[in-house]
């Protein structure tokens, strides 16, 4: 196993120090799931969950959160994004959640399309619990990231697949 970077050598969190890093593009993409009853998809589908159009509040919440993720995550670098994306699916028995987020810095951005995907789902959750306060939000990771020193990574590649 590698050296976990967020340790120093006395074993404290640290912020890592990335200013000798290149500046490079750098993109993550991260999705998730949350599964719900029919009936409180079918609301959704058919815009009849009371607090608003849940997809597009979710949308704008994952966006928001992908902005503020260092100020969530404690050793998290504040990083320029150049982009964010939330493209979210709606089927019969859930929302499934795609985050994308890119910059051109010197730190990468999976904790930014992680925070994305996770604040996605948690709003739907929120906006449709009087519907279904039994809905479960799962399978949140990350799919792929590029660019930096390790450079590519699919889920498929790793032990998170």
């Amino acid at each position: 196993m590698s050296k976990l970077t967020h340790l120093d050598e006395e074993g404290s969190a640290h912020m890592v120090d990335v200013s000798a890093k290149a500046m490079t593009t750098r993109k993550a993409v991260a999705g998730g799931r949350i599964s719900m009853t029919p009936e409180a998809a079918a609301a959704i589908a058919q815009g009849l969950v009371k607090k608003g159009d849940v997809l597009a509040v979710a949308r704008v919440a994952g966006i928001m959160a992908a902005k503020r993720t260092a100020d969530l995550i404690p050793l998290c670098h504040p990083i320029p994004l150049s982009s964010v994306s939330i493209d979210l699916n709606l089927d019969g028995s859930g929302v499934s959640v795609t985050a994308t987020a890119k910059t051109a810095g010197q730190t990468g951005v999976e904790m930014e399309a992680l925070t994305a995907a996770s604040v996605a789902l948690l709003t739907v959750y929120d906006m449709a619990k009087a519907l279904d306060k039994g809905m479960v939000i799962g399978e949140v990771r990350l799919l792929a990231k590029s660019g930096g020193k390790s450079g590519d990574w699919t889920a498929g590649d790793g032990p998170a697949s």
